[in-house]
């Protein structure tokens, strides 16, 4: 029998047997496995969401508490667990401090201005449509039908203005009214799962050392030396990826916003500091991002002056070519390592897949299974053809 288990084909088709029968399971009970797994991410929810909050707020806690240490007094002694902790803690709250003080700042720049366009926008649209049928009227004066019919378009704006504003406010009051308990229990769950997943962060992010040796010690003392060392150089890599990019990207936008600010209010254009925290916003979003604000911005100008909504058109070009060639590559650089070609593919593939999550976390996925498989090649490159040379 024990002859029989150290059989490699024996155990070969035992282990497929065994696969298929569970397959074949699973198959039959797809219902139950869905509702388990429900069950599964519904009781990790929590956890993941500090997981994740917790490696964003540790991108620039760590440049935080670098800059701390540098300030401490005594560099040459040794640095005790109580003064680690305390400079650990100060670090958090700094760096929860200046996410409140930007998220904050850029609600009370973008909300207020928002509202009052959208004010100026219902005040001033049927003026400029106005506008627009003359203008079209005028440059089709010699096809009188097309004229005519144009000029017999008679929009009622109060009417439709009201129906928006009726829409607006009967679904929202609907969705409550529909939703009832069910809307209420969801807002109170998802609210609950932040706070777990925020109150779990902060534990990560203050013994964060001390958990990277215990799940490194759990994985010597479960796995081989080898395959442990190649599992913790790919999560270096997946962590150095992830962090470059976001720092990158984040720092990025911060650049492009001010200078379209600065160069908006040189050149006398409206609403430039509304305008330039939409392009921070929305730069975040790699590539594409920065056309939706090129798009928000022109339509919020060309209410005011359809003249200076061109001029910002080619103000953002000429700024894009700079950001393109100057500030993107200096700043971000190859930090992802991901050539042109697999970023479009990981933009493509993550907005049709997740949509706007997706074109953010693609990037670097893309870059990390990039940079495993460019070094496993290499690694088979080298050992095949150094090995020949040597030969």
């Amino acid at each position: 029998m024990k002859k029989l288990i150290k059989d490699d084909n024996i155990r070969r088709g035992v282990t497929i047997g065994v696969i298929l029968l569970l397959v074949y399971w699973a198959l039959n009970n797809i219902g139950t496995l869905y509702l388990v797994f429900n069950w599964i991410i519904s009781v990790i929810l929590p956890f993941i969401v500090g997981g994740v909050i917790a490696f964003i707020i540790n991108v620039p806690m760590r440049r935080v508490e670098k800059i701390l240490l540098k300030l401490r007094k005594n560099k040459e002694k040794p640095l005790s667990n109580k003064i680690f902790y305390l400079i650990r803690g100060m670090s958090i709250f700094i760096t929860l401090l200046l996410i409140i003080v930007v998220i904050s700042f850029a609600m009370i720049v973008v909300i207020p201005q928002l509202a009052n366009t959208i004010t100026e926008l219902i005040k001033v649209l049927p003026e400029q449509v106005a506008h627009a049928q003359n203008f079209i009227m005028e440059q089709l004066h010699s096809v009188p039908q097309l004229s005519s019919f144009i000029g017999n378009i008679n929009i009622n704006w109060d009417m439709i203005i009201s129906k928006v504003m009726t829409f607006v406010s009967d679904g929202t009051v609907g969705v409550f009214i529909s939703g009832g308990f069910g809307a209420i229990t969801s807002i109170i769950s998802g609210f609950t799962v932040f706070i777990i997943g925020f109150v779990f962060s902060i534990y990560i992010l203050i013994q964060k050392e001390k958990l990277g040796k215990q799940i490194t010690k759990v994985l010597y003392a479960m796995f081989k030396k080898d395959k442990v060392q190649r599992f913790l150089n790919g999560v270096e890599i997946i962590d150095a990826t992830f962090s470059s990019f976001l720092s990158g990207q984040c720092l990025e936008a911060c650049i492009l916003g001010l200078l379209f600010v600065v160069c908006m209010s040189i050149c006398g254009l409206p609403y430039a500091l509304l305008i330039g925290v939409t392009i921070a916003i929305t730069a975040l979003i790699p590539i594409v991002g920065a056309f939706i604000g090129l798009i928000i911005g022109m339509l919020l100008i060309a209410l005011v002056s359809p003249l200076k909504a061109v001029a910002f058109l080619v103000l953002f070009l000429v700024l894009q070519q700079i950001e393109g060639n100057l500030i993107y590559p200096h700043v971000v650089g190859n930090s992802v390592g991901l050539p042109g070609l697999w970023t479009l593919v990981a933009l493509t593939l993550g907005g049709n897949l997740f949509g706007v999550i997706g074109m953010l976390v693609f990037i670097p996925i893309f870059s990390i299974a990039y940079t495993f498989f460019r070094t496993y090649i290499n690694n088979i490159y080298d050992k095949k053809y150094k090995n020949a040379d040597k030969n």
